[in-house]
């Protein structure tokens, strides 16, 4: 089959190549019914334009670059996913790399992308203490894991972890045990932070309340081994619930509850963050904080395309959070230690 050219589009169609180049490009200028008859000509001759010669000509590649941590990491894939939808809605496609959690991968990453042209990249930076440079040229926003000397948009990590530790508080928790995230990770600072908003606020009674929490990876393993680490403690001592700074954490944490043999939630109110699929699929089904994945591609996306203004550098644009209420929470077992806490 000999392959049809922009120039044949044009011929079958009777406008110029320019018109043809326009309505590829969703130019407005086009008359709705020019552009209906060459789409329908497009769609006839089987057209497929050049990406690369497209982005050659027009100095545009309509296309985002990604760069993630960990494609093993649920939220991460969830993230590329919701940006990829996006970054459809602007008639553009995605790139993604994984930096495998390292500075110098990471730095390999977007030199790549800035060889393929890209017209912005999102990257989610790793967790090693480094700085990023930006291709020059080239928009560049953090997702979630924020940068001071960078625009960033991301969950209001801090307001969200307020509203979980807030909800079991309210259920008439007291010691309430927090698996907090890895160290020097923002996400995880913030959602500590939160934590320690509440603790440091709820009324003492006649026992005095203190905050518990260890730090941990994101991952499952280190959720299980965390939790199994705090319900260790002495029975009148044991957390009646515990905040998980992941849902990765706290399915973990759910499996090391289980291993004690300890009920959810009669025994152990457990609540996640994040909002990942997998969370309202497992048995308990986890109440958690969820992330509007959506809209904080969305806002990235748009913002490197020009659509929206770009965060302030040192100002990020934050997304409140939503509690999601399923079957791993509710009030605590009235033993005469938590009635004294009260």
């Amino acid at each position: 089959m000999t392959k049809r050219g922009i120039k044949d589009v044009a011929q079958r169609a009777g406008v110029a190549v320019g018109t043809v180049s326009r309505v590829l490009n969703e130019h407005p200028s086009v008359n709705a019914d020019v552009r209906a008859r060459v789409k329908a000509v497009i769609a006839e001759l089987g057209y497929r334009p050049d990406p690369f010669a497209r982005s050659m000509r027009s100095k545009v590649s309509r296309l985002i670059g990604i760069v993630i941590p960990d494609l093993t990491n649920p939220f991460f894939a969830e993230l590329v996913q919701c940006a990829e939808r996006a970054a459809a809605d602007h008639s553009h496609n995605v790139i993604f790399m994984s930096s495998f959690d390292d500075a110098v991968k990471e730095a390999d990453r977007l030199a790549q992308l800035a060889g393929r042209k890209v017209d912005g990249i999102i990257i989610v930076p790793c967790n090693s203490p480094h700085s990023i440079k930006a291709p020059k040229g080239l928009p560049l926003i953090t997702v979630d894991r924020l940068l001071a000397d960078h625009p960033g948009v991301a969950a209001d990590n801090r307001g969200g972890a307020r509203i979980a530790v807030d909800y079991l508080a309210k259920l008439g928790h007291r010691r309430i045990a927090c698996i907090a995230g890895p160290a020097g990770s923002r996400p995880a600072e913030d959602r500590l932070q939160g934590y320690l908003d509440v603790m440091t606020t709820l009324p003492q009674g006649r026992a005095k309340i203190e905050p518990l929490f260890v730090n941990a990876a994101f991952d499952y393993e280190s959720g299980r081994a965390a939790g199994a680490f705090l319900l260790a403690r002495p029975r009148d001592e044991r957390p009646t619930a515990i905040f998980a700074s992941s849902d990765q954490q706290a399915i973990g944490c759910l499996r090391a509850a289980n291993d004690l043999g300890i009920p959810i939630p009669a025994g152990l109110s457990v609540v996640g963050f994040d909002g990942i699929p997998l969370s309202n699929l497992i048995t308990p089904r986890l109440t958690t904080i969820v992330q509007p994945m959506a809209q904080i591609a969305e806002a990235a996306i748009s913002s490197l395309l020009g659509r929206r203004d770009m965060p302030e550098v040192g100002k990020p644009d934050l997304f409140q959070c939503e509690l999601a209420i399923r079957e791993s929470s509710a009030a605590p077992l009235l033993e005469p230690t938590a009635v004294a806490a009260r």
